[in-house]
């Protein structure tokens, strides 16, 4: 058997129901593990161990006694600083709330542990997910598995090098415009930016405007994704704008991708740069689905640039968040984050009213593609992993970009609000990971899955494991 850090989540759970190995078991590995990697990494800013350890022992007892544990009894997850578990710090990977003492769970932590996960810590995100590399003044820098110099991305980034590294088999992360993929493509990771309202946000005390901001999961396997989405979706209350259940299950609807499927292939969209090496990468994991039996064309179509249009829509939700506490905290705050805030402020109802115009653009562009073609590829980024300490790269193969062109694959499906993922599609010649991006029509997240899973079983990347140390 392989070592509790090496499994899967679907994996720990089948074998903790065969009482191959107890959840106590498995909470002794993973705290050894995070204890001999973390340091390195700087993935999780604070542990839950006692608690853990103790959860682990009574649903030890509870399947000795021959209760039902629920389908993650006994996975260990790791939750980004944004999210709240009870009785822990929310900090935002921000100096001002180093001591927010969470009250009670997220509707997204409460199902995990619905279903028996034990959450064992909270990862590094930059302050308030503000950007795709993860460093804040409160907890420091997050380094990538793959090479220590480099970033994990962000603004998930403590989720996944937690994953990548081998800690925990799943994480929670967030995406506003990529920091689900952009990590997850940095790192080597599975990661599901799902459809806005599928997995419920909240409780909060502040309702999104512009709707561009969702959860979901960062993972190795495709079918750790499914499995978690089967936990945690499904509508309620404090969020009106989330997504009844699905009447099927993700894990059990993995296999059904139809054959022939049309997909599209934009290497571009129309306006990106890519970087030489990532996009060869990219081009061979395309090159998958016409062997899987798939017909598979250029788009030759353009997206519409929405950058300006994410980069206003996107501050403003920022500063409707924060507002009240910036002008008392700004002295201890980033002063990127600060500036962005400040230029969210000047905002009119003019310019909000324009930008919704130019989504709708984006969407017309989307439903004309998505009338032809079952989903859409691209690479996830324009780049391999920059330093870890940032900033994100201002040219590619000696070409300039704008910042947001580092990122330019990802955030146009926030505005857009389709769901979307990226798998793993090989490494640079740095050793770097490269990903590959699956969207798919509007709350289809089962054939982003779907597909995702068809590719993973086509082209496994398992066995293609970083180098952080440890030996438990």
């Amino acid at each position: 058997m392989l070592p509790v850090y090496e499994q899967s989540a679907t994996e720990l759970a089948k074998l903790i129901r065969s009482e191959q190995i107890s959840p106590l078991q498995v909470m002794e590995g993973t705290m050894r593990r995070i204890e001999e990697v973390n340091p390195t990494l700087n993935a999780f800013v604070s542990l839950r161990a006692e608690e853990a350890m103790e959860e682990a022992k009574k649903l030890t007892e509870a399947m000795a006694a021959g209760q039902e544990i629920g389908p993650l009894g006994g996975v260990p997850v790791g939750v980004k600083d944004l999210e709240d578990v009870q009785g822990m710090v929310t900090s935002f990977g921000s100096v001002p709330y180093k001591n927010n003492v969470a009250r009670m769970d997220s509707v997204q932590v409460a199902r995990l542990k619905a279903a028996g996960a034990i959450i064992v810590g909270k990862t590094n995100t930059p302050e308030f997910g503000f950007t795709g590399f993860t460093r804040n003044l409160l907890h420091g820098v997050t380094r990538n598995p793959w090479n220590l110099e480099r970033t994990p991305g962000g603004s998930s980034g403590g989720s996944a090098a937690a994953v990548a590294g081998r800690m925990v088999p799943v994480a929670t992360g967030s995406d506003a415009g990529g920091s689900i993929r952009i990590p997850a493509s940095y790192s080597g990771c599975f990661g599901l930016k799902t459809s806005f309202g599928r997995i419920p946000l909240g409780p909060t005390p502040f309702l999104q405007m512009h709707h561009m901001f969702t959860l979901g999961p960062l993972t190795r396997t495709v079918k750790d994704a499914a499995l978690y989405l089967d936990c945690v979706a499904g509508y309620h209350p404090c969020d009106p704008a989330s997504l009844p259940s699905p009447p099927y299950s993700y894990l059990e609807h993995l296999e059904t991708l139809p054959s022939g499927l049309r997909i599209a292939f934009s290497p571009f969209l129309g306006y990106a740069r890519v970087q030489k090496e990532v996009m060869a990468k990219v081009e061979e994991a395309v090159q998958s689905f016409t062997g899987m039996g798939h017909d598979v064309g250029q788009w030759e179509g353009a997206l519409p640039d929405v950058s300006e249009t994410w980069w206003n829509l996107t501050n403003a939700e920022l500063y409707g968040m924060l507002h009240r506490a910036i002008e008392r905290n700004r002295k201890d705050m980033g002063k990127a984050l600060v500036q962005a805030l400040d230029q969210a402020r000047a905002l009119t109802l003019a310019d909000q009213v324009e930008a919704q115009k130019k989504r709708t653009e984006l969407n017309r562009v989307l439903w004309d593609l998505f009338a032809e073609y079952d989903a859409l590829l691209t690479p996830t980024m324009p780049t391999e992993a920059f330093e870890a300490k940032g900033p994100p790269p201002s040219e590619i193969d000696g070409q300039p970009i704008t910042l947001m062109g580092a990122v330019a694959f990802t955030y146009p499906f926030n505005l857009s609000g389709h769901p979307a993922a990226t798998v793993p599609a090989g490494f640079t010649e740095s050793g770097l990971p490269v990903g590959l991006q699956i969207v798919c029509p509007h709350h289809r997240e089962e054939r982003v899955l779907q597909i995702a899973y068809a590719y993973e079983k086509a082209r496994p990347w398992r066995d293609k494991v970083p180098d952080v140390g440890g030996s438990t």
